[in-house]
């Protein structure tokens, strides 16, 4: 009972320091509205959560994502389409994420191909602007709609990892996952309730006990690393047309090519990422009235990771090098099929 009157304290402490602020500022009540889409406690205590319920340092936090939402125009987002559209769809090929379905709680499944994601066929900006465009329609669109459809708040989500693949070669995406981790970490904390971690091959095993130590206990908490493609494990939280494509069956190949692209839910052909495409155009047609539709990629202030982001990268960098110096750099790669 008294955590719970400890927390309400820190939720009221919270909200009447914001509310101070944004009261005064049509632009941070405007960007504040779309984060907490009406369901401001339960956002609070996501930034409460994040520092350890400290109601001053969760108002610091709050406030820079407030500002960092206005000077970045993150609200307009969802108004500025990646154009032109093939460029749309090898983003898509290469940033493998995706909605596949949700749990029995109503929490949507987001289904990430972290091994084989190449993040190679456009700029950092577009990738970027594609994450936080994904980020805000889930924000903004479908959790909003969960929680109407379930009749009570649903403000978090659940990611399943796919490590099918995951190389040496890994190493050159971490400065981008550093830039889109740090954007998550600092504007969107607290919004993943579970990482399951599916297909883990020897080289993520290596780094994950070095990188475990290094994280936050309330994030470790969230991590479970399931055997095999977790099928058994996801099928205790949700129905099978919910599993993502590749927790389907064991040894069941590339998590990036399936027939139909229903199924393949990367794909931008599969409904989840022809709403989200459709829902895009259709707010840059409302605002081509103000403004004309300029191709080019939305350019976003990356935010200094922090510190303990940097010391995971370094940390990872230094054992993939040592897995490399010991020579086992092609066994590695020769064991990326192996479960962990």
């Amino acid at each position: 009972m008294s955590m719970d009157l400890h927390s309400q304290d820190a939720i009221d402490q919270l909200q009447a320091l914001i509310q101070k602020v944004v009261d005064k500022d049509p632009l941070l009540q405007t960007t504040f509205q779309n984060v907490h889409q009406g369901y401001v406690t339960q956002n609070l205590t996501r930034f409460l959560k994040a520092r350890d319920w400290d109601p001053s340092k969760a108002y610091q936090m709050l406030l820079d994502c407030l500002n960092w939402r206005v000077q970045n125009q993150i609200d307009n987002i969802l108004s500025k389409p990646i154009l032109p559209a093939d460029l749309y769809r090898t983003i898509r090929d290469s940033q493998l994420i995706g909605v596949s379905g949700y749990t029995r709680e109503g929490l949507p499944v987001f289904a990430i191909g972290a091994g084989l994601s190449t993040f190679d066929k456009a700029s950092v900006h577009y990738y970027v602007q594609s994450h936080i465009q994904i980020n805000e329609y889930r924000d903004r669109v479908v959790l909003p709609s969960a929680s109407k459809k379930h009749g009570r708040p649903i403000t978090t989500c659940v990611k399943v990892l796919d490590m099918t693949g995951l190389k040496l070669s890994a190493l050159n995406k971490i400065k981008l996952l550093t830039i889109i981790s740090s954007i998550d970490d600092q504007n969107y904390p607290e919004k993943s309730h579970t990482y399951y971690i599916v297909n883990a091959p020897y080289v993520f095993s290596a780094c994950w006990k070095v990188v475990k130590p290094l994280l936050q206990e309330r994030t470790r908490r969230k991590v479970q690393v399931l055997p095999g493609c977790g099928r058994d494990e996801l099928l205790k939280i949700m129905d099978y047309p919910s599993l993502p494509h590749f927790c389907r069956k064991e040894g069941s190949g590339s998590s990036r090519h399936l027939e139909g692209g229903n199924e393949n839910c990367y794909s931008l052909d599969h409904p989840f990422h022809q709403q989200l495409y459709n829902y895009i155009n259709q707010q840059a047609r409302l605002h081509e009235v103000v403004a004309p539709i300029k191709q080019g990629s939305f350019h976003v202030e990356f935010p200094e990771p922090p510190d303990v982001d940097t010391r995971i990268a370094k940390t990872i960098e230094s054992e993939f090098d040592g897995l490399t110096l010991n020579g086992d750099k092609e066994q590695l790669n020769n064991c990326t099929g192996r479960q962990a």
